[in-house]
């Protein structure tokens, strides 16, 4: 169930009709509709719960996770400013969302998306393409889960993080990690303890620096990206990898 206690519009804002406008991409969807705000550590749903709406991350950063049967939490991924949360889903949301940072986001009925969707050649096949690439995404974290070891599964989730920057068209090689130690263990499937112990390692490796309380600076692309088990010296095939990661939406 969606807390609409904590937001600033009512359900009843968000499901407007899209008059004199046709939107040429997904996130055109959101443009006029109203921004809702979220506090960290606030749910923005709960697994189980109706998939009623679609969501565009405005400004700040989530978490999605599932609960498994023995209480403990397993977080499979993070969100943030330009993802879209719920494009896959129809009936009921397959996970939980929690705000890790106070969060802006825009809201459109999961009614009128499809609605929208439906009506639109330019927006199926890029609701087909999210789709493939969330796919792809979960056959990749399958792949980090089982095969690589703690050291390439830090540096894997780095290096995708470093992806997403560039993505953003920033050239620094500092990436802001909102989320805590314990979020990204839960994410690797590591303990709180083992994912400090590789951040330390990869700083006297001269790999990684600290660059700010929740930032750390790459200093080695290509060594983030060797030790990350990936062939490419150079970063992993930036180029060719930074526009999947930016679509993937869950």
């Amino acid at each position: 169930m969606l807390q609409n206690a904590n937001f600033h519009h009512g359900k009843e804002a968000t499901n407007v009709a899209f008059i004199d406008r046709e939107p040429h991409c997904l996130l055109g969807l959101f443009k006029k509709l109203p921004i809702e705000r979220l506090a960290a550590g606030q749910s923005l749903f709960f697994e189980g719960d109706p998939a009623k709406g679609v969501f565009e991350v405005v400004e700040g950063s989530l978490r999605i996770f599932k609960i498994i049967s023995d209480g403990r939490r397993v977080i499979t991924g993070f969100l943030h400013a330009g993802d879209i949360i719920g494009v896959s889903l129809k009936d009921r949301y397959l996970y939980s969302a929690e705000a890790i940072t106070d969060i802006r986001i825009r809201r459109i009925s999961r009614k009128s998306f499809d609605a929208e969707v439906a009506n639109s050649p330019e927006l199926r096949p890029e609701v087909f393409a999210r789709l493939c690439d969330e796919m792809a995404a979960a056959q990749d974290q399958v792949v980090l889960l089982s095969r690589k070891n703690a050291e390439e599964r830090v540096c894997t989730f780095l290096l995708k993080e470093l992806l997403r920057v560039l993505c953003d068209g920033r050239g620094d090689l500092v990436i802001e990690l909102p989320m805590t130690r314990l979020d990204i263990a839960d994410y690797l499937g590591l303990t709180i303890e083992t994912v400090s112990r590789t951040m330390t390692k990869l700083n006297k490796k001269a790999i990684v620096v600290p660059a700010g309380r929740h930032s750390i600076r790459i200093l080695k692309r290509s060594g983030l990206a060797q030790l990350a088990g990936n062939d490419d010296e150079n970063g992993g095939n930036t180029m060719e990898m930074a526009p999947h990661l930016k679509s993937l939406r869950h």
